[in-house]
């Protein structure tokens, strides 16, 4: 691992990656933060990519280390016509890497192309109530609590809360 988040880079996901991403949302840290289910195989990442690969409605990018991928952020145009005008987020950094800045980097490389190549008026995600972290960092990139859902996912073994928040642009 490099010392510095300035020395990864961020890379369209391709199947290249799958094995990584495959690694990165099997780590029981991550995977208990987001909604994957932990033992993903490179199999499903390179299906989930190949069938975004052809669709200008979905962005996929990682956060690359030496070869390794220490991040990803999806970002997907809502495919309803009335909804177009809106996407949503998702994303995982690796452990050893939260909160030194890759999170920041991925968010902020994801929320350029949705406001200055997509015109998404609205950017939405979903974040575990508990997720101080991730708070912070949709916090600081405009995101505003939209509201509470109750028990909306299973997570070590029960069911837990989180917010939806949004990020509107203009």
């Amino acid at each position: 691992m490099n010392g510095s988040p300035d020395d990864i880079s961020l890379e369209a996901a391709t199947q290249q990656h799958a094995q990584g991403l495959a690694h990165l949302y099997g780590d029981p840290a991550v995977a208990r933060q987001v909604l994957q289910l932990p033992w993903s195989t490179a199999e499903m990442w390179s299906k989930r990519l190949a069938a975004g690969a052809d669709n200008e409605r979905r962005v996929a990018l990682v956060a690359v280390d030496q070869g390794q991928v220490v991040g990803h952020c999806g970002l997907w145009q809502n495919e309803r016509v009335r909804l177009a005008h809106g996407g949503s987020l998702a994303i995982g950094v690796a452990p050893r890497w939260q909160g030194r800045g890759v999170g920041s980097r991925l968010l902020a490389a994801a929320l350029e192309v949705a406001d200055n190549w997509m015109a998404l008026r609205r950017v939405e995600l979903t974040v575990y109530i508990d997720n101080a972290p991730a708070l912070a960092l949709y916090r600081k990139f405009g995101f505003e609590v939209e509201g509470e859902l109750r028990d909306y996912a299973v997570r070590d073994g029960r069911l837990v809360n989180v917010y939806t928040m949004a990020r509107l642009r203009g």
